[in-house]
């Protein structure tokens, strides 16, 4: 037999019921104080006292530079991440999303750029961005990059 406190819990907790009376504790004003336009109904959180909101004593964000932020930029692949692939195969987004190194919808929508961190062993030809750092080191290994322009060798199916 178990204790008292071991016992399983077969009820939740129900809502408490306000306004029901004089013998339910919450009479009146149901637990919302007294007058106010908070006692009345609910006030949204963006609410600032019928001053003008924030949102709106901002200024307008207008021309070319307005979404800095929202800017997308390329997904860094380093050097010795390209050791998973064959001696001499071509290197470009598709061969990346083969191999499982990046994924399909991010590299198509962000773009790929191939950085100079670690040590490559094999030769590769690469057909996407690269740093200096790591155009000296796919150099090194007897590999080439082929320069086009970004927005044609970066898009998947092209």
């Amino acid at each position: 037999m178990s204790a008292l406190n071991e016992l399983k819990k077969i009820k939740s907790k129900t809502n408490r019921r306000l306004g029901q009376g004089h013998g339910s504790g919450r009479v009146k004003t149901s637990g919302r104080g007294t007058k106010g336009q908070k006692s009345r109904n609910k006030v949204p959180i963006y609410f600032e006292g019928g001053g003008l909101p924030l949102i709106k004593r901002l200024p307008f964000h207008r021309g070319k530079g307005k979404n800095k932020v929202f800017k997308k930029k390329p997904i860094g692949i380093n050097v010795k991440v390209l050791n998973l692939l064959k001696k001499d195969s071509v290197v470009d987004i598709k061969a990346l999303v083969e191999n499982n190194i990046v994924v399909k919808d991010d590299a198509k929508t962000y773009g790929v750029k191939i950085l100079g961190d670690g040590e490559l062993t094999i030769s590769l030809i690469v057909k996407l961005p690269v740093t200096k750092g790591a155009e000296k080191k796919i150099l090194k290994a007897g590999g080439h990059v082929e320069r086009d322009t970004p927005e044609v060798s970066n898009k998947i199916g092209k």
